[in-house]
Protein backbone atom coordinates (compact mmCIF):
# COMPACT_ATOMS: atom_id res chain seq x y z
CA UNK A 1 0.00 0.00 0.00
CA UNK A 2 2.90 2.22 1.13
CA UNK A 3 4.79 1.63 -2.34
CA UNK A 4 1.64 2.28 -4.50
CA UNK A 5 0.98 5.42 -2.16
CA UNK A 6 4.83 6.65 -3.42
CA UNK A 7 4.54 5.78 -7.04
CA UNK A 8 1.05 7.77 -6.91
CA UNK A 9 3.25 10.75 -5.69
CA UNK A 10 5.62 9.99 -8.38
CA UNK A 11 3.61 10.32 -10.80
CA UNK A 12 1.55 13.18 -9.74
CA UNK A 13 4.92 15.18 -9.07
CA UNK A 14 6.39 14.09 -12.47
CA UNK A 15 2.71 15.19 -14.50
CA UNK A 16 2.96 18.59 -12.91
CA UNK A 17 6.70 19.23 -14.08
CA UNK A 18 5.42 18.41 -17.32
CA UNK A 19 2.81 20.93 -17.42
CA UNK A 20 5.41 23.51 -17.02
CA UNK A 21 6.94 22.83 -20.24
CA UNK A 22 4.84 21.31 -22.41
CA UNK A 23 0.89 22.03 -23.30
CA UNK A 24 0.22 18.16 -23.62
CA UNK A 25 0.86 16.44 -20.20
CA UNK A 26 -0.68 13.53 -21.23
CA UNK A 27 2.41 12.75 -23.77
CA UNK A 28 5.79 11.38 -22.94
CA UNK A 29 8.01 14.76 -23.45
CA UNK A 30 10.71 13.63 -25.51
CA UNK A 31 14.77 14.41 -24.53
CA UNK A 32 16.48 17.37 -27.55
CA UNK A 33 20.03 18.02 -27.38
CA UNK A 34 21.07 21.20 -25.47
CA UNK A 35 21.03 24.15 -27.60
CA UNK A 36 24.24 26.07 -28.09
CA UNK A 37 23.73 29.61 -26.88
CA UNK A 38 25.68 32.07 -28.59
CA UNK A 39 27.16 34.63 -26.36
CA UNK A 40 25.90 38.04 -26.63
CA UNK A 41 28.36 40.89 -28.15
CA UNK A 42 30.48 43.05 -25.50
CA UNK A 43 29.76 46.56 -25.42
CA UNK A 44 33.21 48.10 -26.57
CA UNK A 45 34.10 50.88 -23.45
CA UNK A 46 33.18 54.59 -24.53
CA UNK A 47 36.62 56.35 -25.36
CA UNK A 48 37.27 59.37 -23.12
CA UNK A 49 36.45 62.06 -25.28
CA UNK A 50 40.09 64.40 -24.75
CA UNK A 51 39.53 68.10 -24.76
CA UNK A 52 40.33 70.53 -27.27
CA UNK A 53 43.70 71.79 -26.93
CA UNK A 54 44.00 75.16 -26.40
CA UNK A 55 45.42 76.88 -29.48
CA UNK A 56 48.00 79.87 -27.82
CA UNK A 57 48.12 82.11 -30.62
CA UNK A 58 49.62 85.31 -29.26
CA UNK A 59 53.49 85.19 -27.99
CA UNK A 60 52.39 87.74 -25.18
CA UNK A 61 49.90 84.90 -23.60
CA UNK A 62 52.28 82.01 -23.99
CA UNK A 63 54.44 84.03 -21.50
CA UNK A 64 51.64 84.74 -19.48
CA UNK A 65 51.17 80.86 -19.14
CA UNK A 66 54.54 80.18 -17.86
CA UNK A 67 55.11 83.26 -15.17
CA UNK A 68 55.93 81.97 -11.79
CA UNK A 69 58.04 83.89 -9.75
CA UNK A 70 57.02 85.53 -6.60
CA UNK A 71 55.63 89.35 -6.89
CA UNK A 72 56.05 90.63 -3.57
CA UNK A 73 53.89 93.01 -1.91
CA UNK A 74 57.11 95.48 -1.71
CA UNK A 75 57.33 99.42 -2.45
CA UNK A 76 60.10 99.37 -4.59
CA UNK A 77 57.67 96.89 -6.93
CA UNK A 78 54.69 98.59 -6.25
CA UNK A 79 56.25 101.81 -7.55
CA UNK A 80 57.31 100.71 -10.34
CA UNK A 81 54.37 98.27 -11.12
CA UNK A 82 52.47 101.98 -10.79
CA UNK A 83 55.37 103.42 -13.63
CA UNK A 84 53.77 101.13 -15.75
CA UNK A 85 50.47 101.40 -15.33
CA UNK A 86 50.47 105.17 -15.73
CA UNK A 87 53.04 105.36 -18.59
CA UNK A 88 50.62 102.71 -21.18
CA UNK A 89 52.55 103.95 -24.86
CA UNK A 90 55.93 102.79 -23.00
CA UNK A 91 54.63 99.08 -23.38
CA UNK A 92 52.85 99.21 -26.81
CA UNK A 93 55.98 100.78 -28.05
CA UNK A 94 58.05 98.42 -26.56
CA UNK A 95 56.22 95.17 -27.76
CA UNK A 96 55.93 96.48 -31.04
CA UNK A 97 60.03 96.58 -31.33
CA UNK A 98 59.41 92.79 -29.48
CA UNK A 99 57.86 91.54 -32.18
CA UNK A 100 60.55 90.06 -34.66
CA UNK A 101 62.43 88.26 -31.99
CA UNK A 102 60.44 87.84 -29.21
CA UNK A 103 59.26 84.31 -30.33
CA UNK A 104 62.63 83.29 -30.99
CA UNK A 105 63.76 84.28 -27.42
CA UNK A 106 61.49 82.66 -25.76
CA UNK A 107 62.24 79.27 -27.90
CA UNK A 108 65.37 79.93 -26.58
CA UNK A 109 64.28 80.19 -23.00
CA UNK A 110 62.19 77.14 -22.97
CA UNK A 111 64.51 74.89 -24.56
CA UNK A 112 66.39 75.36 -21.34
CA UNK A 113 63.71 75.48 -19.18
CA UNK A 114 64.66 79.15 -17.48
CA UNK A 115 62.08 81.24 -16.01
CA UNK A 116 59.74 82.79 -18.92
CA UNK A 117 60.06 85.97 -16.85
CA UNK A 118 63.58 86.47 -18.49
CA UNK A 119 62.08 87.24 -21.64
CA UNK A 120 61.29 90.18 -20.44
CA UNK A 121 64.40 91.45 -19.72
CA UNK A 122 65.16 93.30 -22.85
CA UNK A 123 62.51 95.94 -21.71
CA UNK A 124 64.19 96.41 -18.33
CA UNK A 125 67.81 96.57 -19.86
CA UNK A 126 67.14 98.21 -23.55
CA UNK A 127 63.59 99.05 -23.97
CA UNK A 128 64.10 96.35 -26.67
CA UNK A 129 66.33 98.65 -28.83
CA UNK A 130 67.96 96.92 -30.82
CA UNK A 131 70.84 99.93 -31.73
CA UNK A 132 70.90 100.95 -28.00
CA UNK A 133 74.01 101.65 -26.21
CA UNK A 134 74.36 103.02 -22.33
CA UNK A 135 76.02 105.47 -20.38
CA UNK A 136 78.17 102.58 -19.23
CA UNK A 137 79.43 101.53 -22.55
CA UNK A 138 76.47 98.40 -22.84
CA UNK A 139 75.38 97.91 -26.42
CA UNK A 140 72.00 95.85 -27.75
CA UNK A 141 69.14 94.79 -26.28
CA UNK A 142 70.63 92.41 -23.47
CA UNK A 143 73.21 95.10 -22.55
CA UNK A 144 76.44 93.51 -22.75
CA UNK A 145 79.74 95.31 -21.83
CA UNK A 146 82.29 94.55 -24.07
CA UNK A 147 84.29 92.33 -21.58
CA UNK A 148 81.39 90.71 -20.24
CA UNK A 149 80.16 90.42 -24.21
CA UNK A 150 83.78 88.48 -25.75
CA UNK A 151 83.63 86.48 -22.33
CA UNK A 152 80.32 84.59 -23.23
CA UNK A 153 81.50 84.74 -26.74
CA UNK A 154 79.96 87.87 -28.62
CA UNK A 155 82.89 88.65 -31.56
CA UNK A 156 83.42 92.42 -31.72
CA UNK A 157 85.11 94.08 -34.47
CA UNK A 158 84.98 97.09 -37.21
CA UNK A 159 82.76 95.00 -39.47
CA UNK A 160 80.26 93.46 -37.06
CA UNK A 161 79.39 93.56 -32.94
CA UNK A 162 77.95 90.54 -31.62
CA UNK A 163 76.45 92.37 -29.03
CA UNK A 164 73.99 93.78 -30.67
CA UNK A 165 73.03 90.60 -33.05
CA UNK A 166 69.77 89.34 -31.19
CA UNK A 167 70.05 85.41 -31.87
CA UNK A 168 73.68 85.25 -31.29
CA UNK A 169 73.75 87.89 -28.25
CA UNK A 170 70.24 86.20 -27.18
CA UNK A 171 72.16 82.28 -26.77
CA UNK A 172 74.93 84.66 -24.73
CA UNK A 173 72.54 85.82 -21.86
CA UNK A 174 71.09 82.90 -21.39
CA UNK A 175 74.82 81.32 -20.84
CA UNK A 176 75.62 83.54 -18.82
CA UNK A 177 72.10 83.25 -16.61
CA UNK A 178 72.56 79.51 -16.31
CA UNK A 179 75.99 80.39 -15.50
CA UNK A 180 75.36 83.16 -12.48
CA UNK A 181 72.31 80.98 -11.24
CA UNK A 182 74.75 77.86 -10.74
CA UNK A 183 77.03 80.18 -9.09
CA UNK A 184 75.18 82.06 -6.85
CA UNK A 185 72.93 79.52 -4.97
CA UNK A 186 70.31 78.90 -7.41
CA UNK A 187 68.33 81.93 -6.43
CA UNK A 188 67.16 83.80 -9.61
CA UNK A 189 66.60 87.23 -7.87
CA UNK A 190 70.28 87.09 -6.67
CA UNK A 191 71.04 85.89 -10.91
CA UNK A 192 69.67 88.77 -12.21
CA UNK A 193 71.21 91.00 -9.36
CA UNK A 194 74.67 89.62 -10.90
CA UNK A 195 73.40 90.38 -14.25
CA UNK A 196 73.16 93.93 -13.89
CA UNK A 197 75.73 94.60 -11.33
CA UNK A 198 78.68 91.45 -11.26
CA UNK A 199 78.40 88.62 -8.86
CA UNK A 200 81.35 89.76 -6.85
CA UNK A 201 79.03 92.64 -5.22
CA UNK A 202 75.75 90.41 -4.45
CA UNK A 203 78.89 87.89 -3.24
CA UNK A 204 79.60 90.23 -0.95
CA UNK A 205 76.35 91.53 0.36
CA UNK A 206 74.71 88.52 0.87
CA UNK A 207 78.11 88.06 3.40
CA UNK A 208 77.88 91.32 4.95
CA UNK A 209 74.19 90.62 5.60
CA UNK A 210 75.55 86.87 7.16
CA UNK A 211 77.91 88.87 9.46
CA UNK A 212 75.74 91.54 10.46
CA UNK A 213 72.81 88.56 11.33
CA UNK A 214 70.91 89.84 8.70
CA UNK A 215 68.67 88.45 6.27
CA UNK A 216 69.91 87.26 2.94
CA UNK A 217 66.99 87.89 1.11
CA UNK A 218 67.83 90.07 -2.15
CA UNK A 219 65.26 92.63 -0.66
CA UNK A 220 67.26 93.22 2.82
CA UNK A 221 70.82 93.02 0.37
CA UNK A 222 72.86 96.57 0.43
CA UNK A 223 73.55 96.99 -3.44
CA UNK A 224 73.78 99.49 -5.87
CA UNK A 225 71.12 102.06 -6.33
CA UNK A 226 70.73 101.01 -10.22
CA UNK A 227 71.14 97.53 -8.45
CA UNK A 228 68.18 97.76 -5.80
CA UNK A 229 65.65 98.85 -8.95
CA UNK A 230 66.22 96.57 -11.27
CA UNK A 231 65.24 93.49 -10.23
CA UNK A 232 61.97 94.99 -8.56
CA UNK A 233 61.34 96.49 -12.21
CA UNK A 234 61.43 93.13 -13.59
CA UNK A 235 58.87 91.81 -11.13
CA UNK A 236 56.92 94.80 -11.85
CA UNK A 237 56.61 94.38 -15.46
CA UNK A 238 55.77 90.51 -15.27
CA UNK A 239 52.96 91.49 -13.16
CA UNK A 240 51.92 94.01 -15.26
CA UNK A 241 52.58 91.72 -18.15
CA UNK A 242 50.65 88.91 -16.55
CA UNK A 243 47.74 91.34 -15.95
CA UNK A 244 47.83 93.87 -19.09
CA UNK A 245 43.58 93.51 -19.32
CA UNK A 246 42.91 94.31 -15.47
CA UNK A 247 45.23 97.46 -15.46
CA UNK A 248 44.26 98.51 -18.64
CA UNK A 249 47.43 98.29 -20.45
CA UNK A 250 47.92 97.22 -24.28
CA UNK A 251 50.22 94.71 -25.76
CA UNK A 252 50.76 94.92 -29.21
CA UNK A 253 49.88 90.72 -30.17
CA UNK A 254 52.72 88.82 -31.66
CA UNK A 255 52.12 85.53 -33.38
CA UNK A 256 52.80 82.23 -31.73
CA UNK A 257 54.95 81.36 -34.78
CA UNK A 258 58.52 81.38 -35.76
CA UNK A 259 58.80 84.80 -37.85
CA UNK A 260 62.63 84.82 -39.09
CA UNK A 261 64.68 82.23 -40.14
CA UNK A 262 68.84 82.46 -40.15
CA UNK A 263 70.44 81.58 -43.43
CA UNK A 264 73.76 81.19 -43.62
CA UNK A 265 75.35 82.99 -46.87
CA UNK A 266 78.66 81.27 -46.71
CA UNK A 267 80.83 84.55 -47.05
CA UNK A 268 80.85 88.55 -47.02
CA UNK A 269 77.96 90.11 -48.98
CA UNK A 270 76.76 93.83 -49.18
CA UNK A 271 73.95 94.49 -47.24
CA UNK A 272 72.38 96.14 -50.58
CA UNK A 273 72.48 92.83 -52.47
CA UNK A 274 71.51 90.71 -50.28
CA UNK A 275 68.73 93.43 -49.32
CA UNK A 276 67.64 93.59 -52.81
CA UNK A 277 67.68 89.43 -53.12
CA UNK A 278 65.05 89.28 -50.16
CA UNK A 279 63.09 91.94 -51.92
CA UNK A 280 63.46 94.16 -48.61
CA UNK A 281 64.37 97.65 -48.23
CA UNK A 282 68.25 98.05 -46.38
CA UNK A 283 67.12 99.59 -43.58
CA UNK A 284 64.33 96.59 -42.91
CA UNK A 285 67.44 94.08 -43.29
CA UNK A 286 69.59 96.04 -40.99
CA UNK A 287 67.18 96.22 -38.13
CA UNK A 288 66.65 92.56 -38.06
CA UNK A 289 70.17 92.13 -38.08
CA UNK A 290 71.82 95.02 -36.56
CA UNK A 291 74.77 93.85 -35.53
CA UNK A 292 76.19 94.41 -38.78
CA UNK A 293 78.25 97.70 -38.25
CA UNK A 294 79.20 98.57 -41.69
CA UNK A 295 77.27 98.31 -45.36
CA UNK A 296 77.76 94.72 -45.56
CA UNK A 297 78.55 91.19 -43.17
CA UNK A 298 82.08 90.83 -42.07
CA UNK A 299 84.73 89.61 -43.90
CA UNK A 300 85.32 86.22 -41.57
CA UNK A 301 82.23 85.81 -40.40
CA UNK A 302 79.65 85.48 -39.00
CA UNK A 303 77.83 85.69 -42.44
CA UNK A 304 74.48 84.98 -41.30
CA UNK A 305 71.29 86.95 -41.40
CA UNK A 306 67.88 86.57 -40.15
CA UNK A 307 65.64 87.18 -43.04
CA UNK A 308 61.39 86.83 -42.80
CA UNK A 309 60.37 83.68 -43.23
CA UNK A 310 58.02 83.87 -46.45
CA UNK A 311 61.23 85.76 -48.07
CA UNK A 312 64.07 82.64 -47.42
CA UNK A 313 63.29 80.20 -49.87
CA UNK A 314 62.90 83.53 -52.61
CA UNK A 315 66.23 84.92 -51.59
CA UNK A 316 67.77 81.49 -51.32
CA UNK A 317 67.13 80.54 -55.06
CA UNK A 318 68.46 84.53 -56.02
CA UNK A 319 71.36 83.68 -53.93
CA UNK A 320 72.19 80.62 -56.06
CA UNK A 321 72.28 82.78 -59.26
CA UNK A 322 74.29 85.78 -57.52
CA UNK A 323 78.14 84.65 -58.68
CA UNK A 324 80.23 84.84 -55.62
CA UNK A 325 82.51 87.21 -57.01
CA UNK A 326 79.13 90.00 -57.46
CA UNK A 327 78.62 89.82 -53.48
CA UNK A 328 81.31 92.59 -52.99
CA UNK A 329 82.20 95.29 -54.98
CA UNK A 330 85.81 96.42 -54.90
CA UNK A 331 87.79 99.60 -57.11
CA UNK A 332 91.39 99.69 -57.95
CA UNK A 333 93.33 102.87 -56.69
CA UNK A 334 96.58 103.93 -57.70
CA UNK A 335 98.15 105.11 -54.97
CA UNK A 336 99.44 109.31 -56.29
CA UNK A 337 102.43 111.04 -54.71
CA UNK A 338 101.49 112.14 -51.39
CA UNK A 339 98.89 109.63 -50.21
CA UNK A 340 99.02 108.04 -47.07
CA UNK A 341 96.67 104.69 -46.12
CA UNK A 342 95.21 106.73 -43.35
CA UNK A 343 93.62 109.37 -46.12
CA UNK A 344 92.64 106.63 -48.87
CA UNK A 345 90.99 104.32 -46.13
CA UNK A 346 88.36 107.79 -44.94
CA UNK A 347 88.04 108.79 -48.89
CA UNK A 348 86.39 104.71 -49.11
CA UNK A 349 85.04 104.91 -45.87
CA UNK A 350 87.17 102.03 -44.50
CA UNK A 351 89.61 101.24 -42.29
CA UNK A 352 93.84 101.17 -42.66
CA UNK A 353 93.77 97.65 -41.23
CA UNK A 354 91.09 96.49 -43.87
CA UNK A 355 93.69 97.88 -46.63
CA UNK A 356 96.94 96.36 -45.12
CA UNK A 357 94.77 92.88 -45.33
CA UNK A 358 93.11 92.74 -48.51
CA UNK A 359 96.74 94.37 -50.30
CA UNK A 360 99.12 92.13 -48.05
CA UNK A 361 100.54 95.44 -47.12
CA UNK A 362 102.81 95.30 -43.66
CA UNK A 363 103.35 98.58 -42.20
CA UNK A 364 102.06 101.76 -43.31
CA UNK A 365 104.54 102.48 -46.56
CA UNK A 366 102.73 102.62 -49.79
CA UNK A 367 104.79 104.24 -52.99
CA UNK A 368 102.91 105.74 -55.58
CA UNK A 369 101.97 103.99 -58.56
CA UNK A 370 101.46 100.69 -56.19
CA UNK A 371 97.59 99.25 -56.69
CA UNK A 372 95.12 98.64 -54.12
CA UNK A 373 92.28 96.62 -53.75
CA UNK A 374 89.16 98.27 -51.77
CA UNK A 375 86.02 96.69 -50.98
CA UNK A 376 83.35 99.58 -51.32
CA UNK A 377 79.69 99.82 -50.85
CA UNK A 378 77.64 99.07 -53.80
CA UNK A 379 75.33 102.32 -52.97
CA UNK A 380 76.15 105.75 -51.54
CA UNK A 381 76.65 105.73 -47.93
CA UNK A 382 73.41 107.34 -46.72
CA UNK A 383 71.28 104.62 -48.23
CA UNK A 384 73.11 102.19 -45.15
CA UNK A 385 71.18 104.63 -42.89
CA UNK A 386 71.64 102.06 -39.77
CA UNK A 387 74.78 101.52 -40.27
CA UNK A 388 77.17 103.10 -37.29
CA UNK A 389 78.72 105.92 -39.51
CA UNK A 390 75.22 107.08 -40.38
CA UNK A 391 73.35 106.60 -36.68
CA UNK A 392 76.42 108.65 -35.00
CA UNK A 393 75.96 111.29 -38.01
CA UNK A 394 72.47 111.65 -37.06
CA UNK A 395 73.07 111.39 -33.28
CA UNK A 396 75.58 114.22 -33.78
CA UNK A 397 73.17 116.32 -35.82
CA UNK A 398 70.33 116.65 -33.67
CA UNK A 399 69.63 119.83 -31.84
CA UNK A 400 70.73 120.05 -28.39
CA UNK A 401 71.48 123.90 -27.90
CA UNK A 402 71.29 127.28 -29.90
CA UNK A 403 74.68 126.66 -31.66
CA UNK A 404 77.25 123.49 -32.92
CA UNK A 405 80.74 123.17 -32.70
CA UNK A 406 82.94 120.73 -34.39
CA UNK A 407 86.12 119.32 -32.14
CA UNK A 408 88.80 117.36 -33.78
CA UNK A 409 90.08 115.51 -30.98
CA UNK A 410 94.21 115.94 -30.58
CA UNK A 411 96.76 113.97 -28.97
CA UNK A 412 96.29 114.33 -24.58
CA UNK A 413 92.38 115.49 -25.48
CA UNK A 414 90.18 113.58 -23.28
CA UNK A 415 86.29 114.15 -22.88
CA UNK A 416 86.70 115.78 -19.81
CA UNK A 417 89.25 118.34 -21.09
CA UNK A 418 86.84 119.23 -23.78
CA UNK A 419 83.98 119.55 -21.92
CA UNK A 420 85.39 121.49 -19.66
CA UNK A 421 86.66 123.84 -22.42
CA UNK A 422 83.31 124.29 -23.93
CA UNK A 423 81.06 124.87 -20.53
CA UNK A 424 79.48 121.50 -20.79
CA UNK A 425 79.44 117.96 -18.96
CA UNK A 426 80.99 114.74 -19.77
CA UNK A 427 77.67 112.73 -19.99
CA UNK A 428 76.22 115.37 -21.85
CA UNK A 429 79.19 115.60 -24.67
CA UNK A 430 79.20 111.57 -24.39
CA UNK A 431 75.66 111.40 -25.55
CA UNK A 432 76.01 113.63 -27.70
CA UNK A 433 78.59 111.29 -29.76
CA UNK A 434 77.11 108.40 -29.35
CA UNK A 435 79.46 107.29 -26.54
CA UNK A 436 80.02 106.28 -23.11
CA UNK A 437 81.70 108.33 -20.81
CA UNK A 438 84.17 106.09 -20.10
CA UNK A 439 84.72 105.61 -23.93
CA UNK A 440 88.53 106.34 -25.20
CA UNK A 441 89.52 109.04 -27.61
CA UNK A 442 91.47 108.59 -30.34
CA UNK A 443 93.33 111.37 -32.61
CA UNK A 444 91.22 112.65 -35.26
CA UNK A 445 88.07 111.77 -34.02
CA UNK A 446 85.27 114.38 -34.66
CA UNK A 447 83.18 115.32 -31.72
CA UNK A 448 80.23 117.87 -31.75
CA UNK A 449 79.50 120.16 -28.91
CA UNK A 450 76.55 121.85 -28.65
CA UNK A 451 76.74 125.50 -26.45
CA UNK A 452 73.93 128.22 -26.01
CA UNK A 453 76.79 130.76 -25.23
CA UNK A 454 79.14 130.41 -27.87
CA UNK A 455 80.90 133.35 -27.21
CA UNK A 456 83.20 134.40 -24.22
CA UNK A 457 81.70 138.36 -25.36
CA UNK A 458 77.96 137.22 -25.36
CA UNK A 459 75.13 138.51 -23.89
CA UNK A 460 71.80 138.01 -23.34
CA UNK A 461 70.92 140.51 -25.87
CA UNK A 462 73.25 139.74 -28.38
CA UNK A 463 72.25 138.32 -32.24
CA UNK A 464 74.55 135.48 -32.87
CA UNK A 465 75.43 134.57 -36.87
CA UNK A 466 78.15 132.33 -38.03
CA UNK A 467 80.36 134.05 -41.09
CA UNK A 468 83.75 132.76 -42.51
CA UNK A 469 86.51 134.86 -42.77
CA UNK A 470 89.41 134.76 -45.34
CA UNK A 471 93.11 135.30 -43.73
CA UNK A 472 94.43 138.42 -45.31
CA UNK A 473 97.91 138.93 -45.07
CA UNK A 474 99.13 140.86 -42.23
CA UNK A 475 96.39 139.37 -40.01
CA UNK A 476 96.94 137.75 -36.49
CA UNK A 477 94.05 136.83 -34.04
CA UNK A 478 94.51 139.40 -31.94
CA UNK A 479 93.84 141.93 -35.07
CA UNK A 480 90.80 139.82 -36.33
CA UNK A 481 89.63 139.27 -32.69
CA UNK A 482 89.69 144.01 -32.26
CA UNK A 483 87.64 143.56 -35.82
CA UNK A 484 84.94 141.83 -35.03
CA UNK A 485 84.84 142.11 -31.25
CA UNK A 486 85.51 138.33 -30.29
CA UNK A 487 88.49 137.07 -28.47
CA UNK A 488 91.45 135.34 -29.56
CA UNK A 489 90.57 132.52 -26.88
CA UNK A 490 87.28 131.93 -28.71
CA UNK A 491 88.83 132.23 -32.21
CA UNK A 492 91.57 129.21 -31.27
CA UNK A 493 88.31 127.25 -29.87
CA UNK A 494 86.24 127.75 -32.86
CA UNK A 495 88.77 126.67 -34.95
CA UNK A 496 90.88 124.20 -33.63
CA UNK A 497 93.75 126.32 -33.32
CA UNK A 498 97.01 126.34 -32.43
CA UNK A 499 97.78 129.23 -30.48
CA UNK A 500 101.73 129.17 -31.59
CA UNK A 501 101.46 128.46 -34.96
CA UNK A 502 100.98 132.02 -37.34
CA UNK A 503 97.78 131.83 -39.42
CA UNK A 504 98.01 131.59 -43.51
CA UNK A 505 96.64 134.06 -46.33
CA UNK A 506 93.95 132.40 -47.46
CA UNK A 507 93.23 130.48 -44.51
CA UNK A 508 89.44 129.75 -43.55
CA UNK A 509 88.22 130.55 -40.26
CA UNK A 510 85.22 130.19 -38.90
CA UNK A 511 83.56 132.92 -36.31
CA UNK A 512 80.40 133.36 -34.68
CA UNK A 513 79.83 137.18 -34.13
CA UNK A 514 77.23 139.27 -32.25
CA UNK A 515 76.19 141.82 -35.65
CA UNK A 516 74.60 144.01 -33.01
CA UNK A 517 77.97 145.03 -32.20
CA UNK A 518 80.16 144.87 -35.25
CA UNK A 519 80.65 148.19 -37.41
CA UNK A 520 79.54 148.13 -40.44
Amino acid sequence: MQIRYSALVCALLLSGCQSLTSPEPSQTAAVEPPVAIEPQPQLAEPTPVEPAPVVITDVWERIRGQMAMTIPDNKRVNHFKQWYINNPKHLEIVSQRAEPFMYLIVEEIERRGLPIELALLPIVESSFDVFAYSAGAAAGIWQFTSPMGKHFGLQQNWWYDGRRDVQASTVAAMDMMEYLHDKIGGDWNYALAAYNTGEGRVFRAIKRNKQRGKSTDYFALDLPTETERYVPQLLALADVVKNAEKYGLKLNPIANQPRLKSVDVGSQIDLSLAADLADMTIAELHKLNPGYNRWATAPDGPHTLLLPIDKVAAFELALADTDQTERVNWVRYTIKSGDNLGAIANKYHTKVAILQSVNRIKGSMIRAGQTLLIPVAAKDPEDYQFSVDQRLARTQSTKRASFKLNHVVKSGDSLWTIARANKVTVKQLAAWNGMAPSDPLRAGKQLTVWVNKISETQQKSSVMRKVQYTVRSGDSLARIGQKFQVTVADLLRWNRLDGNKYLQPGQKLQLYIDVTRVEA
